[in-house]
């Protein structure tokens, strides 16, 4: 890991992400009650089905995006709409920066909060900071959404990344 996490690093790391991520890795949240649980799991999955046949890995997934976007404070449709952009629900995505796993998190982040033993691939390590990530740069964008998505992506001054974003989650997520 820390071969890929000098190579993508930049100067200076935002001191609040740092501390954001470094609580995370140490918090969990679950669903409210079970109702909500099997009404919202049933509706994602169903969505879900096609792209991701295994119903049990398709659940383990769900209730682990449902559980860290909640831990963060983020719409889970949001982060379900964010990893269908970046790496079509493929757990072992790298980019060609060298962002890894479902939500593309950058490697040098696991040197930097001090968790080498940290793996990206990791299906909760991944949502975990990533999610993290996106509610730090929500907040810092004072809820600009927009943004918000574009900061995440290193795209900040740009649009075509967060309409990516909305338009899987106008037309897949929150499509009725």
């Amino acid at each position: 890991m820390q071969a890929h996490a000098a190579a993508a690093q930049p100067a200076t790391v935002d001191p609040a992400l740092r501390r954001a991520l470094v609580a995370a890795v140490q918090e969990s949240a679950t669903f409210s009650n079970r109702f909500e649980a099997e009404v919202w799991l049933m509706d994602m999955s169903t969505r879900l089905a096609r792209q991701m046949p295994d119903v049990g890995r398709r659940m383990a997934l769900l209730k682990t995006v449902h559980a860290e976007a909640t831990r963060a404070g983020l719409d889970p449709q949001i982060v379900l709409s964010l990893i269908q952009v970046e790496s079509a629900f493929q757990r072992f995505a790298v980019s060609s920066a060298g962002a890894m796993g479902l939500m593309q998190v950058m490697p040098f982040w696991i040197d930097e909060i001090g968790r080498p033993d940290d793996n990206l691939f990791d299906m909760r390590t991944n949502l975990r900071y990533g999610c993290t990530i996106l509610a730090h740069y929500l907040d810092r964008e004072n809820g600009d959404l927009t943004r918000a998505l574009a900061r995440y992506n290193g795209s900040l001054g740009q649009y075509w990344y967060p309409s990516r974003v909305a338009t899987a989650l106008q037309t897949r997520w929150y499509a009725r």
